[in-house]
């Protein structure tokens, strides 16, 4: 299976190797430090699985890239639990911010405890809790094992559904031979657009007066 002609061109020179690349990077930095706030990760895997599906190789790239992006995940979430344990139960919060604030560092900590487990677990799917969930876990002091079973097992179930979720859609799309280049096209520059605005709002709230957060 091959994409269809007049696609969008790009993608279908690019190849699988370079969804791997920017597909495990974004994982990763989403799970793994504050700037995973700004990434959009969930459309991006959903992009991903639609672009792999133009690719005579892509049923297998896809499954084993679900594979990778689980892996990333879960290092991801071992590295900002890292972070968080370092910071000895204070967490640095932005005065003014809109993410990275002491209000939303709150909940994630008010969620944590009420919930524990569960909480971790389903926190894969929120996306601002997404990120900060690992730092607070890890600030609070959370128990290494239950968390990392409950991360790894949300993150198991998160990147491979969200790109088979991709994957099917990409090859429902190909069934229509100028839908499928037109989709990837729209989603392929929102990606690119919110990425570039993801960043410049990561720079805006980093330059906010920090304020010290104290994880109970």
């Amino acid at each position: 299976m091959t994409l269809a002609a007049g696609s969008f061109a790009p993608l279908e020179t690019a190849g699988p190797a370079v969804v791997w690349l920017i597909v495990l990077t974004f994982v990763f930095l989403e799970c793994a430090v504050i700037i995973g706030l700004f990434l959009p990760g969930d459309s991006l895997l959903i992009t991903a699985g639609i672009v792999l599906a133009g690719h005579s190789s892509g049923s297998a790239h896809v499954w084993a890239l679900s594979a990778g992006a689980a892996v990333a995940a879960i290092a991801g979430n071992q590295v900002g639990y890292r972070i968080g344990l370092r910071t000895g139960h204070h967490l640095v919060a932005r005065r003014g911010g809109r993410y990275v604030t002491a209000e939303n560092l709150h909940k994630v900590n008010v969620l944590l405890d009420r919930h524990g487990f569960l909480s971790v677990l389903v926190a894969r799917w929120i996306p601002f809790v997404r990120t900060l969930c690992p730092l607070v876990a890890g600030a609070a002091g959370m128990n290494h094992r239950m968390y990392t079973v409950a991360s790894s097992l949300g993150a198991l179930a998160w990147a491979p559904v969200l790109l088979l979720i991709g994957f099917y859609a990409g090859e429902f799309l190909q069934r229509v031979p100028w839908l499928m280049p037109a989709v990837l096209a729209v989603m392929v520059v929102c990606l690119i657009v919110g990425t570039v605005l993801g960043i410049r709002h990561y720079r805006q709230e980093m330059a906010k007066p920090p304020v010290d957060y104290t994880v109970d």
